[in-house]
């Protein structure tokens, strides 16, 4: 594996791979002035980074699953949800990630305050209820590093949304550390996986809105 220290040629460093960094690494990445967007993972000694912006189905199927946790809270409003997809979520010197999808459960959710750093510290707020990728280009990562990175912060509950083969993976955490398969939602009260993949499976011949209202109309 290439290791390389934060003074490295950013530009010569490879993407969309594993290597060994250190914390400090990773932090001369995350608040390096760089034009391009920039996506960044970090887990106990290990960096991904990815550069560019999302293809067109990513980004489609990406507003579709926020979406669909919107419908879902507003027809459950005897609960909070809280969605902040995208955002940074940082275990400082231990691991970093900034998922597609992020959700909290509840009245204790995350709250910025004037003259802190705009990501989420995990050393002061409890981790989400549930994180998502979106997997078009990514799907092999999604399902193992990225897997095993989110089974280490404790979240209980992970997605990967297959963008091509048009399915859902979901993973609830054990109590043993470790992800096991299942068929339905534990932090959207039961919500039958199946129904998501009937979503997916709709946006061959619709837009992601209108497969959006069905997903509605179905709960």
């Amino acid at each position: 594996m290439t290791a390389f220290t934060s003074t490295a040629d950013r530009s010569s460093i490879p993407l969309r791979q594993w290597h060994r960094a250190t914390w400090e690494d990773y932090v001369a990445l995350r608040d390096a002035s760089i034009p391009k967007r920039m996506r960044l993972a970090f887990n106990q000694g290990w960096l991904w980074i990815d550069m560019g912006g999302e293809g067109i189905n990513h980004a489609s199927v990406s507003d579709l699953f926020t979406a669909l946790l919107f419908i879902w809270a507003m027809q459950h409003l005897e609960q909070t949800y809280t969605s902040f997809g995208r955002c940074l979520l940082e275990k400082s010197e231990a691991q970093a990630c900034a998922p597609d999808l992020v959700l909290y459960v509840g009245e204790e959710f995350p709250r910025w305050q004037e003259g802190e750093p705009r990501r989420i510290d995990l050393n002061q707020w409890r981790v989400p209820d549930l994180v998502g990728e979106i997997s078009d280009t990514s799907l092999a990562t999604d399902l193992d590093e990225q897997k095993h990175l989110y089974a280490a912060l404790g979240i209980p509950e992970y997605w990967v949304v297959d963008v091509r083969g048009r399915r859902v993976f979901s993973f609830l955490l054990q109590d043993n550390g470790e992800y096991k398969a299942t068929d339905r939602s534990q932090a959207l009260d039961g919500l039958a996986i199946a129904l998501l993949d009937q979503t997916l499976e709709r946006l061959p011949e619709s837009s992601n809105t209108a497969a959006a209202a069905w997903f509605a109309q179905q709960i």
